[in-house]
């Protein structure tokens, strides 16, 4: 190899040595509660298809239709000749779902943080992070070029005190809704007090939160009842909705800003028909029935009883995330790999994920799990769990 990329086998080798390499699976089948890997039939723990729509008949027919009609690609960026109907619509649709004057469709959920922040904020701004917000939050803060100063996770007496400091400029307090690894909820109610009595603009990431939280997976915002109060949400579809794609929700005139400014919406071609039409299926049966929200959260109750039955420490989850706690990176693949040998798809997350000393295996619920799909999860769990010591 030419010793100028060098660094880049000595980073594999380091990452395999230390238990870090991340070993990714290619999978054979739609995303559902059993997927196919390497010819096998595991049970899946690992996808955030939280309701089971990535794969539901309903959404494949909405995107067979809008191709059908519109093609498969919008062929520009929605600022010259890229915006379809599809798209206007869809912006509408999820202003109404979020009970928004407006939102803004983009690529991704990353997009959509990159889109955003640096439209809102720059040099000589400041932003106040949440020291546990996931990469877009930390890339779209970075390419802003303000002052970022994190506070400490959860903690508004942290973030106070930050604001408290700040002199000049605006200021942005970004936090996602729901922390991916560990699961649990941001103050929301507590954050925008804070920022409100200091004058600075409030935004959630709620990645996590839409199809999770609030009245038909509305998210965090109606979770807790602060419609008007947060200046700007994000979030994601490729979770919960169970496609692709992102969005920017709030006032109207915010909306129109970014329009003009947000460089991926400006710079970047649009969703394509296909992911536009089943995304706006999904919302639709999201808004006609909370029953996917209802199923998810009860098998998500079912599993954390059995894992602490078990005597697993599945740390300080609020949400249908279940970070099972194991420390030792090494640990965590080997527990890992066993899983995968007796059947269940769960990887192991280390660092940079989450801090050293903290890896974990992440089982990821789902609506369209069974019971029987729960149990068996918690049998295999308990064999691994015991043939590692870490359960007796």
């Amino acid at each position: 190899m030419s010793e100028k990329l060098r660094f880049a086998d000595e980073f594999v080798s380091d990452l395999k040595e230390s238990g870090l390499y991340n070993d990714i699976k290619v999978i054979g089948s739609a995303q559902g509660a059993w997927i196919e890997i390497e010819g096998r039939r595991v049970l899946n723990l690992c996808s955030n298809n939280y309701l089971g729509l990535a794969n539901d008949p309903r959404l494949c027919q909405a995107a067979s239709e809008a191709i059908a009609t519109y093609g498969v690609g919008p062929a520009a960026v929605r600022s010259i000749a890229g915006t379809m109907k599809l798209h206007e619509d869809l912006d509408k649709q999820v202003a109404l779902f979020k009970r928004v004057e407006a939102a803004l469709t983009l690529q991704s959920g990353f997009m959509a943080n990159v889109a955003v922040i640096p439209a809102l904020v720059g040099k000589g701004d400041t932003i106040v992070s949440d020291e546990l917000n996931h990469a877009s939050i930390i890339d779209g803060a970075r390419l802003s070029r303000a002052d970022i100063k994190p506070y400490k996770h959860n903690d508004m007496s942290s973030l106070e005190a930050i604001l408290s400091e700040i002199r000049t400029g605006r200021i942005l307090v970004i936090s996602d809704g729901v922390f991916s690894m560990d699961g649990d909820i941001a103050p929301l109610p507590e954050i925008v007090a804070i920022a409100d009595r200091f004058s600075a603009m409030t935004m959630v990431d709620d990645a996590h939160g839409e199809g999770v939280l609030g009245e038909s997976g509305r998210g965090i915002v109606d979770h807790f009842h602060l419609h008007g109060k947060v200046d700007v949400e994000v979030g994601t579809f490729s979770k919960a909705i169970g496609t692709i794609g992102g969005f920017a929700a709030g006032r109207a005139s915010l909306i129109n800003y970014l329009k003009q400014k947000a460089r991926p919406f400006l710079f970047s071609s649009a969703l394509t028909p296909a992911d536009v039409a089943s995304t706006s299926k999904a919302i639709e049966i999201l808004t006609e029935s909370g029953a996917l929200v209802e199923k998810l959260w009860e098998n998500a109750a079912y599993f954390k009883r059995g894992m602490l039955n078990l005597g697993f420490n599945i740390g300080i989850s609020q949400t249908p995330i279940t970070p099972v706690m194991l420390g030792d990176a090494q640990l965590a693949t080997e527990f890992s790999r066993q899983l995968f040998q007796n059947g269940v798809f769960a990887t192991k997350i280390g660092f940079p994920t989450v801090p050293h000393g903290k890896a974990r295996i992440r089982a990821m619920i789902s609506a369209t799990h069974s019971q029987e799909d729960l149990d068996f999860a918690l049998a295999q769990f308990a064999l691994v769990g015991r043939a590692l010591s870490v359960i007796s």
